[in-house]
């Protein structure tokens, strides 16, 4: 399992061994022990999994303290744009973002840690992403930066007239206009 820093500390990509042959494949998709041995050290309590079709974007999403979340991602079916902004008051990496192809041709996973706002877009067909949680969730903690906000300037490689946003998704404030609860 390889691990590659990011330009911005605590997110990483994360690159597991794929064997290949005739049959198909097979890799460890996830190894807490490998992970400790590099320096990754989380317990992670909830699996979720999603479906979506081409032109959704779901996010920007995070869960306030005391139940933040880090989440680690993973594409079983299709690709997408994952997404990754820090919203950690104080941190010299504040309001930037990390983004990464995510596919089940490449296999790569994407952590990202407590004080980042989440999302994805869809470029596939259809997209099933799998990521485990390490809090549960709880909606009443739950929060969200408009998707696409110019101060983020996030290219999700998805044309605006073909979006698929939730309702919800599109009365998130911009990021000038959040407050963040996190603390770097």
């Amino acid at each position: 399992m390889e691990v590659i820093k990011t330009k911005i500390d605590g997110v990483y990509i994360i690159e597991p061994k794929v064997f290949l042959d005739q049959r198909g494949y097979f890799y460890e998709s996830y190894n807490k022990l490998s992970l400790a041995d590099k320096g990754i050290e989380y317990t992670f309590v909830q699996d979720n999994q999603s479906k979506s079709s081409y032109g959704v974007i779901r996010g920007l999403h995070f869960q306030k303290p005391p139940h933040a979340q880090t989440k680690l991602l993973r594409v079983v079916q299709g690709s997408i744009i994952d997404v990754a902004v820090d919203i950690r008051k104080g941190s010299p990496t504040y309001g930037m973002h990390v983004s990464a192809l995510l596919s089940d041709d490449n296999f790569k996973q994407l952590l990202i840690p407590a004080g980042f706002a989440h999302g994805f877009s869809v470029l596939s067909e259809t997209a099933i992403v799998q990521y485990k949680c390490t809090d549960y969730y709880h909606p009443e903690t739950e929060g969200g930066i408009l998707f696409n906000d110019t101060d983020l300037d996030i290219d999700w490689q998805i044309p605006l007239d073909e979006a698929i946003i939730s309702d919800k998704d599109l009365k998130h404030p911009s990021f000038a206009e959040f407050e963040s609860p996190f603390t770097f």
